[in-house]
């Protein structure tokens, strides 16, 4: 396996997409952030080639129905392109935006034990989609728990329909 290295640029491709509200855009921002500041993003050595070094660049994108994940290098030497059925994730993505509706209608006017009960469904389906997103990426790309959970956001935003 190669070194386990880091993405210094993310790039989420919505080309055709409807605008996100400002929630969803508001989730984007806070994921791509917390991405940069802090996440393992490693390339798994393949039996003909070694993987490129890092760090990353990372191209996310739905291409055909299909989850695109593009990285490159920082010198922009393409690392590894992989393409993933968006099925296994559409109950989770489901789940995900319904809680989330829910708590940001609760945080205009519900009491804080209340926001903190759907806070806990919400961070327990992200939790879930964090381990698909491992599992779909099993030997593919090397990552831990906190980049996957934000991957997984990421992934959510690019499937917002409005």
């Amino acid at each position: 396996m190669a070194e386990i290295s880091y993405l210094t640029q993310i790039v989420l491709d919505d080309t055709g997409l409807p605008a996100p509200t400002a929630e969803v855009d508001q989730e984007r921002k806070i994921a791509i952030y917390d991405l940069l500041e802090d996440n393992v993003f490693g390339l798994p050595d393949r039996d003909d080639a070694p993987a490129l070094a890092g760090p990353y660049h990372l191209n996310l994108s739905i291409k055909d129905k299909r989850l695109v994940f593009e990285v490159a290098t920082q010198a922009g030497e393409k690392a590894a392109e992989f393409h993933l059925s968006l099925s296994p994730f559409r109950a989770t993505i489901k789940d995900y935006f319904q809680i989330c509706e829910a708590y940001f209608a609760a945080v205009k006017s519900l009491p804080a034990s209340q926001i903190e009960a759907i806070d806990m469904g919400r961070r327990g389906i992200h939790d879930e989609g964090g381990r698909l997103v491992q599992e779909r990426l099993e030997d593919k790309i090397d990552t831990d728990k906190s980049t996957a959970r934000r991957l997984f956001t990421l992934i959510c935003v690019l499937h917002f329909r409005g």
